[in-house]
């Protein structure tokens, strides 16, 4: 599923009010933002090319050409550019060649990129937090501001993002976020309480990439 439509028009409302909410409370900015995928992982494509691609002309050259290599050498280099060519199209695939430590390096990598690129680091009082979701990865990231660190560690971060990432699993991602965003919004109004001069510096709407 696309970023774009990942949650629906009546999910996006109930986020956008969770973050209101948690606002309403505390100095800290919450944003929250979607992308399909944070890596395009070529070197797991070669891989899944390779491999299936080696492994599909073997079966052809035994059962037809009684293993001619003449035969299964051009038959894996064709297989394995197709099939390189065709896994992005099947993540579930894809994603059986990417180790779980580089799907979740990438994620964490590509939600500090999103951090500095909308500006979230600019806040006031450098508390930002961003809810991050990688679809292709089933993945989230929960990244804030240097602010934020000096009360919550990014440990105690993620075992919330942990949480969020199992209600993607089981299709509650809007549901659980919600959950996830009041959880957070709880530890932020306990050190970073709400000051009289407050003003929402980043946009309660959901962010696509």
């Amino acid at each position: 599923m696309k970023a774009e439509i990942f949650f629906s028009a009546e999910e996006q409302k109930k986020i956008e009010a969770a973050i209101f909410e948690v606002e309403t409370r505390t100095a800290g900015e919450v944003a929250v933002m979607v992308v399909d995928q944070s890596d395009t992982y070529p070197e797991a494509r070669i891989l899944a090319g390779v491999l299936l691609g080696s492994l599909l002309a073997l079966i052809v050259a035994d059962l037809s050409f009684a293993d001619s290599l003449w035969v299964f050498v051009p038959a894996a280099a064709l297989f394995a550019m197709l099939i390189g060519w065709g896994v992005k199209f099947l993540p579930q695939v894809l994603r059986v060649f990417i180790p779980g430590t580089r799907l979740e390096s990438r994620v964490q990598d590509r939600a500090v990129r999103a951090f500095y690129e909308k500006g979230l680091y600019l806040t006031r009082d450098d508390t930002g937090v961003l809810f991050f979701l990688s679809l292709f990865e089933r993945k989230v990231w929960i990244l804030a501001d240097k602010g934020i660190y000096t009360k919550i560690s990014q440990e105690k971060l993620q075992e919330y993002a942990a949480e969020m990432a199992k209600g993607v699993k089981e299709g509650r991602a809007a549901e659980r976020l919600c959950s996830e965003i009041k959880n957070v919004g709880d530890i932020l109004a306990e050190h970073f309480p709400i000051k009289p001069d407050d003003t929402n510096e980043i946009s309660n709407k959901i962010i696509v990439g």
